[in-house]
């Protein structure tokens, strides 16, 4: 991990939770951080819900104040018209979503998201303040037929496109082959496709973006293996699906600092 670079742990509940289970679930993990006297600046905490949530568990967050960052899962290219069941960065940025995952592999999959579409919403969250936190992996597939990290590499490239070299940005690495498999990359195997990624955002944007530029890894992480990601100096964080629905697993993966080693 980054000696500069504040660990991230980005937990993505994907279609999972209505807005009451919602909010149960952020009062309860932040309860089990402050019981295990988790220091809330030592790692930052983002939560994804689905859209329907995010009003509720930002009126939660600002009420308690509880140090969570909130971000929305997808992002229309689009500013507002007539797009039926499309979702605007604009309103996103006014309910106080700090940032929105893009390009997730789901998207990629079932939408039929190409790295264009991929570059055009990372342009639309950039234009109204939100952080991409943009997804990059290959299937097995890939894997077999281009090696290991071409296929992110090639995603990364053209989803910088036209990025300004100050614009905050997250990378995150899933191999699609680890998703829900159970089976995680090994840590070696992640810490190279994350050091190549670096060194895409230090082609395109410089060396500032590339020392400051957070890479998370996803697929299949658990507090049983977290801590050794984290100890990857190109590893900044991590992307977490099921284990996010999961106070206490989650509450683990958030105290990863805790387990041993790190």
């Amino acid at each position: 991990m980054g000696m500069n670079r504040t660990p991230l742990i980005a937990g993505n509940w994907k279609m999972n939770l209505d807005h009451l289970q919602a909010v149960a679930l952020v009062q309860k993990l932040h309860w089990s951080l402050k019981d295990a006297k988790h220091d809330g600046d030592t790692v930052d905490v983002t939560l994804f819900p689905p859209f329907t949530d995010l009003r509720s568990v930002q009126t939660l967050i600002d009420a308690d104040k509880i140090p969570f960052g909130l971000g929305a899962q997808d992002v229309s290219v689009h500013d507002s018209g007539a797009y039926t069941g499309e979702v605007s960065g604009a309103f996103l940025s006014k309910l106080n979503c700090g940032s929105v995952i893009i390009g997730h592999s789901e998207r990629r999959e079932y939408h039929a998201e190409t790295d264009e579409i991929v570059a055009a919403k990372v342009a639309a969250a950039l234009k109204h303040g939100l952080v991409p936190v943009i997804c990059v992996g290959e299937t097995s597939e890939d894997l077999e037929k281009f090696g290991a990290s071409a296929v992110p590499v090639s995603q990364l490239e053209t989803a910088l496109d036209g990025v300004a070299a100050d614009a905050e940005i997250v990378v995150a690495y899933e191999p699609v082959w680890a998703i829900g498999s159970g089976q995680a990359a090994t840590p070696e195997q992640a810490q190279e496709v994350c050091r190549k990624l670096r060194d895409v955002v230090r082609a395109k944007l410089g060396d500032d973006a590339a020392d400051s530029t957070r890479v998370l890894y996803g697929g299949s992480v658990k507090s049983g293996n977290i801590a050794t990601f984290m100890r990857e100096p190109d590893i900044d964080g991590a992307l977490v699906g099921g284990g996010s629905l999961k106070v206490d697993e989650f509450s683990s993966i958030i105290r990863f600092q805790k387990h041993v080693g790190v």
